[in-house]
């Protein structure tokens, strides 16, 4: 019968698997002689005392055929049959391939942007030369938005699926499998893209379909169905069912949506800004330890606050991160952050961002997306035609003062002084000028002139939602398309989107049976 037991041990002894298995007969109680059968089932880090601890969850078996076994995924080639037409190859739109090759149906996905490594071309080109490809970018393309954004796989949403088996399918396709046991696991900006691209040779494998450069521009609709779509090039594509994961950025497809008839609705987002640390103070705020010592990751942080009616919140936080340009569209202004594996940048980085609840032009459900659209295109006329980011330091940010100077940054494009206590919205500047200080409460060290506010992180999640049944998943406008992930509304993650996919390619299945 297995046993559950919890031990804890200091970083130095992190790899030291004599002292682990010693540690876990003290705490179970089995004598020397007496072989141990166990799996480690959850790590965490708990900073509270004086040292970092590293807390592991262990479940001791009476024998080794007891032993819990990994999820066995097995797909069979699929083609000759049902089609189902996916719109956008992130996380939402490759899991929702993969689940429709375990139910025998055939997926095929496209995707306005191109595969990882030709994206990697238009990446530089916007960091380098600040030239911003609206179709390939670090929102467009080959596992969406998330491939260059850390490779966070912490989600809440416990109860949307197996979460289990969405880390399993990563560990299958070349991610470290330490992040099956991780509290809050991640893979890092750097590998990711091999990750994704294995995906996708299990999905054309199996029968599936892949497609780059290839956007859709029209819905397919007969009698209220979705039989397909078209696209830029004037190909048609028919499929028996539509899955719409396109993400939170694809603005034409919501368009697009609104003309068609399909339901739109305005959904809650935020916005802010990046403020950005030294690595070594968030690791002396957070372990007590100006120098980081030997198996400790770069210290995170998760932090937030009510400022009046706006809720005030760290959002994807990348230890030993970069801040990176994101815009979609030139004549935009966007930043985000990510990290490598390694996180081993000297910065640290979140986005530090203000809850918009209520829709700024209520006339329009696209009122969140047209205010999001004329901040991003506000910040990029206040500078020099690039890509490079205002940026002030966190003091004066405050104080309400433009600084004199501003550091260094992770930033490639640059950064330049700029009075972002007037730039950004009022109502944005003011709860950010009250949230830092009560942050600095929270962690001592926190407010000082070594960390700077960058702007405009703006693409916190969708500024819309487009409804879908709670029981079938689909559209109540149109039979057969399917909204699904980030763009429409219903993950926040990669592992969320992942868990989405999934389902509702389940509900697919229901609808096409």
């Amino acid at each position: 019968m297995a046993k559950n037991i919890e031990i804890r041990l200091t970083p130095d002894r992190l790899e030291d698997q004599e002292y682990i298995q010693q540690l876990i007969r003290k705490e179970a109680r089995l004598p020397k002689d007496k072989p141990v059968h166990y799996d480690i089932v959850r790590r965490s880090i708990d900073s509270r005392g004086r040292r970092p601890k590293y807390v592991m969850r262990v479940v001791i078996y009476d024998d080794a055929q007891e032993k819990a076994e990994s999820i066995q995924i097995s797909y069979d080639r699929v083609g000759g049959g049902q089609r189902v037409l996916i719109v956008g190859a992130g996380p939402a739109g490759y899991f929702a391939a993969l689940r429709l090759i375990e139910l025998g149906i055939q997926p095929i996905v496209i995707d306005r942007g191109k595969d990882v490594q030709a994206r990697r071309r238009d990446l530089r080109a916007i960091q380098q030369h600040h030239t911003v490809n609206p179709n390939s970018n670090y929102c467009f393309g080959e596992g969406g938005a998330g491939t260059y954004s850390d490779g966070k796989l912490y989600t809440r949403a416990n109860k949307r699926g197996n979460i289990k088996k969405m880390l399993q399918i990563l560990v299958d396709h070349g991610a470290q499998s330490d992040i099956l046991i991780d509290a809050h696991p991640h893979i890092g900006s750097n590998k990711l893209p091999k990750i994704v691209s294995a995906i996708r040779e299990t999905i054309e494998q199996y029968g599936g379909e892949v497609h780059f450069g290839t956007k859709l521009i029209d819905f397919i609709i007969r009698d209220g169905q979705m039989m397909g779509a078209v696209m830029e090039d004037g190909q048609e594509i028919m499929a028996d069912a539509t899955i719409l994961a396109t993400g939170h950025s694809a603005r034409d497809i919501y368009r697009l949506c609104g003309d068609r008839g399909v339901q739109i609705e305005f959904k809650p987002f935020a916005m802010g800004v990046r403020v950005e640390h030294p690595q070594p103070l968030i690791d002396e705020i957070q372990y007590n330890q100006r120098q980081r010592e030997e198996n400790l990751p770069a210290a995170s942080y998760g932090i937030a606050c009510q400022v009046g009616e706006n809720g005030v919140f760290s959002f994807c936080m990348c230890p030993g991160g970069l801040i990176v340009p994101a815009a979609t569209a030139p004549g935009e202004l966007v930043v985000n952050g990510m990290s490598l594996s390694r996180r081993d940048s000297p910065y640290a980085n979140a986005g530090t961002v203000v809850t918009l609840d209520d829709n700024p032009y209520p006339d329009t459900a696209f009122g969140g997306m047209k205010y999001q659209q004329e901040v991003e295109q506000r910040f990029f006329e206040f500078g020099d035609g690039s890509q490079r980011a205002p940026a002030q330091r966190l003091t004066d940010f405050y104080a309400g003062v433009t600084s004199d100077t501003v550091g260094d940054s992770s930033y490639i494009p640059g950064i330049y002084s700029a009075p972002m206590h007037e730039l950004l919205p009022d109502w944005i500047a003011k709860a950010l000028r009250a949230a830092v200080k009560q942050f600095d409460k929270k962690m001592k060290g926190y407010f000082t002139d070594e960390a700077h506010v960058i702007g405009l992180e703006s693409r916190t999640s969708a500024p819309i939602r487009i409804p879908r049944d709670s029981e079938t998943l689909m559209s109540p406008d149109i039979a057969g398309l399917f909204p699904c992930g980030e763009g429409a509304g219903y993950a926040g993650g990669i592992l969320s989107a992942a868990l989405d996919g999934q389902r509702v390619a389940d509900g697919v299945l229901g609808y096409l049976s």
